[in-house]
């Protein structure tokens, strides 16, 4: 879903970091709480006080997110739903999954114990309110903990919306999940609906621009894209797990690799395969059996004088496991390690006999011919992030959560 995000710190287990994009976030709440919604409620501070109030409301923001986050990664991890990590970024937070749930009862456990964290933030920032009221505090303080209270609940609200990928559209999916006993279908109809809020937010981002409010219209705007968007991402995601739910890699591999003999002179490995096929690790096979591999790294190594009298077998390395992958894994599992490694090329072995290599393009082109045949409806496969995943993933052998 992201870039490489900036890690902060790891809270109950769980790494959090915010995405490039947050600062921006961060930057535009400061700046509205200071120059806008505290002169407004509370006038007569100095321009200091407001700043002040500004960033430190900004700070309880963040930790307000990072604690929602954490109630649905706390609860995932209950039910043995593995976590990568928290990210904040610009349009809030997420509890990266590495998988969905398996059971609906689970999905709708883990996506609302989000909204009752932060309903419960919200209680207490107002507790804390009426007490500092009560004992004489400074307005400033007053005013920040009224903010945060209030902002919790408007979170835990916004939330509760039944629009998918929103924890409510989550709770929707996963009652819907139970009464059809179909994830694809539920999926279809809570991301329909969360299509349809996008378009409502969009409009509701346009009128605004309209009447005059340019930042809160196009931030309106911006939010009914990124759910629109996340929610057809978010169904095409199911198609493809259903899609290769339960294939073997051995069904998709490309069988009988491009291999290199271990005696070969490093300018024969450059002028005939290197040159060739453009991969930048190759396995080197002898009498069928893996005996090693060779990179651009390891060629770089050898001074270019020598490139014709040094053989592979004195240049070539052993095959890391990172590299390798058996051929009765599942292809969504590898497709799931293609994403987490970052990682487009992977040797199948079967003991130590390479028997075949798998390629994100592979698994594609299988997908795409398998909807073609099975599915009455298409499949675009870039809204699922795979089009611009295999443009990243390396050519040679060398991350869905809960808003």
């Amino acid at each position: 879903m992201f870039g490489r995000s900036i890690p902060l710190f790891r809270l109950a287990g769980f790494q959090v970091g915010i995405d490039w994009s947050w600062l921006i976030l961060a930057v535009l709440i400061t700046w509205t709480l200071s120059s806008g919604v505290f002169p407004y409620y509370y006038p007569d501070l100095t321009l200091g006080v407001y700043w002040s109030m500004g960033a430190i409301a900004a700070l309880g923001l963040f930790a307000s997110i990072v604690l929602h986050e954490l109630a649905h990664s706390l609860v995932a991890r209950r039910y043995h739903v593995p976590i990568r990590g928290i990210i904040l970024f610009i349009f809030g937070g997420v509890a990266e999954m590495e998988r969905e749930p398996d059971r609906p009862g689970v999905e709708f456990r883990i996506a609302i114990a989000g909204p009752i964290a932060s309903f419960l933030i919200g209680l207490a920032c107002w507790l804390l309110a009426r007490g500092a009221v009560s004992v004489g505090a400074g307005v400033a303080v007053v005013g920040v903990l009224a903010y945060l209270a209030s902002i919790n609940v408007i979170v835990a609200v916004f939330n509760l919306v039944p629009a998918f990928p929103l924890d409510g559209g989550r709770m929707l999916r996963a009652a819907l999940w139970h009464w059809k006993g179909s994830l694809r279908w539920a999926t279809r109809v809570a991301s329909t609906i969360g299509g349809g809020f996008g378009i409502l937010l969009i409009v509701l981002g346009v009128w605004r621009v309209v009447i005059g409010d340019f930042v809160g219209g196009m931030w309106w705007f911006l939010i009914g894209l990124f759910v629109r968007l996340a929610a057809q991402a978010s169904y095409q995601h199911v198609v493809i797990r259903e899609g290769l739910r339960g294939i073997p890699i051995r069904r998709i591999m490309t069988a009988d690799p491009v291999a290199v003999p271990p005696g070969i002179s490093v300018a024969q490995l450059i002028d005939d395969y290197v040159y060739r096929y453009h991969h930048k690790m190759l396995p080197v096979v002898e009498d069928g059996h893996l005996v090693g591999c060779v990179s651009m790294n390891d060629i770089k190594a050898v001074p270019r004088e020598r490139w014709a009298a040094t053989t592979i077998s004195k240049i070539m390395q052993p095959c890391s496991a990172a590299t390798a992958i058996a051929p009765d894994t599942d292809a969504m599992e590898a497709l799931s390690v293609m994403s987490r490694t970052q990682n487009g090329r992977f040797l199948v072995v079967e003991g130590d006999r390479l028997v075949g290599v798998i390629t994100l393009k592979d698994m594609l082109k299988f997908l795409s011919v398998k909807l073609d045949l099975e599915e009455s409806e298409k499949v675009d496969l870039r809204f699922a992030g795979l089009g611009a995943q295999e443009d990243r993933l390396s050519p040679g052998l060398n991350r869905s959560g809960s808003s």
